[in-house]
């Protein structure tokens, strides 16, 4: 593991512990914890679901989330409320972990969201899952494998490079992609990201690599609609214009927000701090977008 890594994973872990220091289980929430999803590693490929309490047996709209962590940190633990709150909103929400680098290479995170769509799929009955309206959100590099399997999903030149299939049904209504990161170049991406992408990909970052998950080169006309947010202070912020930018082009139907100003300034990932103000209202608007679709 690289430095860079190792510090990641270290200073992730302490902002998350303060975070949610505190934090319960919503008493109008019902949870189902440690659902194994693969046959690679059960202990990894794990997922919850959440859903409103007073939902009882109705056919939810379902949020799958994919969490951040520079790919190389991170689990379900660390967003259970805020995927939690998610489900406060009127929606079933999967929440799940997925293999990190550097022990699991790419493209292990997006076999890894596909087996939990297939799971998403095979399981809609037992959970009351409307597989007509599915929804996703991701942040950091998360809304990048986010991004990358929306491509998938809608892109079949892009998705002939993988060797697993979209689960037969299977689409995503629309997504949420927060604070990402959506093309890295070598001449213009931080040393940083350049070193995470040695833990990450398999031949350490080779040109053809970075172009394989540039998600910007897999939008068509048929990509899956977007509520793209950063934040002033978000140190990812350039990545949304560009993503904004190819949308547009392709006449994809999107939302594009920044959140904060001079005063507010709101970093990387606010939204995930469900006890702030700032958060709740761009929670609200995502998932208001969501419903637009909803009927």
């Amino acid at each position: 593991m690289s430095e860079i890594s190792d510090k990641l994973r270290k200073e992730a872990k302490e902002n998350d512990d303060i975070r949610d220091a505190l934090m319960s289980t919503p008493e109008d929430v019902e949870r189902w914890d440690n659902i194994v999803y693969g046959h690679i590693d059960r202990n990894i490929q794990v997922l919850d679901v959440y859903r409103p309490r007073q939902a009882e047996d109705e056919d939810l709209p379902v949020i799958i989330s994919v969490h951040g962590g520079g790919w190389v940190y991170g689990d379900k633990e660390r967003y259970q409320y805020y995927c939690m709150s998610l489900a406060q909103r009127g929606f079933a929400v999967v929440n799940f972990t997925y293999r990190l680098a550097p022990e699991h290479k790419f493209p292990a995170p997006l076999e890894d969201m596909n087996l939990v769509c297939k799971w998403v799929m095979k399981r809609a009955r037992r959970y009351h899952f409307d597989t007509e309206r599915i929804f996703a959100v991701g942040d950091s590099a998360g809304a990048h494998l986010l991004g990358l399997y929306a491509g998938i999903c809608t892109n079949p030149a892009y998705a002939a490079q993988y060797d697993f299939e979209v689960p037969e049904n299977f689409s995503l209504t629309a997504i949420a992609l927060n604070c990402g990161v959506y093309s890295i170049d070598r001449e213009t991406a931080g040393e940083s990201t350049l070193e995470l992408m040695k833990d990450f990909l398999p031949e350490q970052g080779t040109d053809e690599e970075l172009k394989k998950i540039n998600v910007l080169d897999t939008i068509t006309d048929v990509y899956t609609p977007v509520f793209c947010m950063t934040s002033v202070n978000d140190f990812q912020k350039v990545q949304a214009p560009a993503l904004v930018e190819r949308l547009t082009e392709n006449q994809v139907p999107f939302v594009y927000r920044v959140f904060g100003d001079k005063v507010n300034k709101l970093g990387h990932v606010f939204h995930c701090d469900i006890k702030t103000v700032d958060a709740a209202q761009c929670n609200d608007a995502e998932c208001d977008f969501f419903r637009e679709f909803c009927f």
